[in-house]
This record gives C-alpha cells, structure tokens and sequence, in this order.
C-alpha cells in the first residue's frame, strides 16, 4: 500500500468552506508537489476532495480564542487532512 496526504486548510471548520492554503504529499512517487508549485488550490472545498475519492483522517480541534485575541493572526487554524491509498502494483505502473 501506498498513502497520497492531502492537508487543506479551510475559511472555516465547514469542510463546504473555501480552500485557503494547501500542501500535499505523493507516496506512490508518482508526483513530486512541493509548496507553493501552484497558485489554485487543487479542490475548491474540502467536500470536493471528499467527492474525488480523497478519505479524510484528520480535522483540527475547534479551540476558541482567549478573550481579547480574537483579531489576532496565528497559523491556520483550520487544517483538515485527506489521504488515498493506493495498491503497490497500481503504484509500480505509474
């Protein structure tokens, strides 16, 4: 088995929410994405990857803001990640 991730980060913890920052990773070596290699995010939401065959994993845990930081700018904050899974030999013909 080899594991393609995808990591979206969201406007928000909807996974209908618009993509606004990215990166994936390509196990199966048929791709070598590295950050910032494009400027459209590669699914406009997260239910499109989920739409596209891609198994989320993982989403971030919903932490409110102590009080007087909510403007404050940090990281982003809502990072949801998606895997696919391929077969050794699905990988091996690529």
């Amino acid at each position: 088995m080899r594991q393609q991730v995808l990591i979206l980060f969201l406007v928000n913890s909807a996974l209908d929410a618009d993509v606004i920052g990215w990166s994936s990773y390509d196990g199966t070596g048929r791709t070598r994405p590295t950050t910032g290699d494009s400027d459209e995010p590669p699914y406009g939401t997260g239910l499109d990857a989920l739409l596209d065959g891609w198994r989320l994993i993982q989403a971030s845990q919903l932490i409110p803001p102590h009080p007087g930081h909510e403007y404050d700018t940090s990281f982003l904050k809502h990072e949801f990640i998606f895997e696919k899974l391929h077969q050794e030999e699905d990988a091996e013909r690529a």
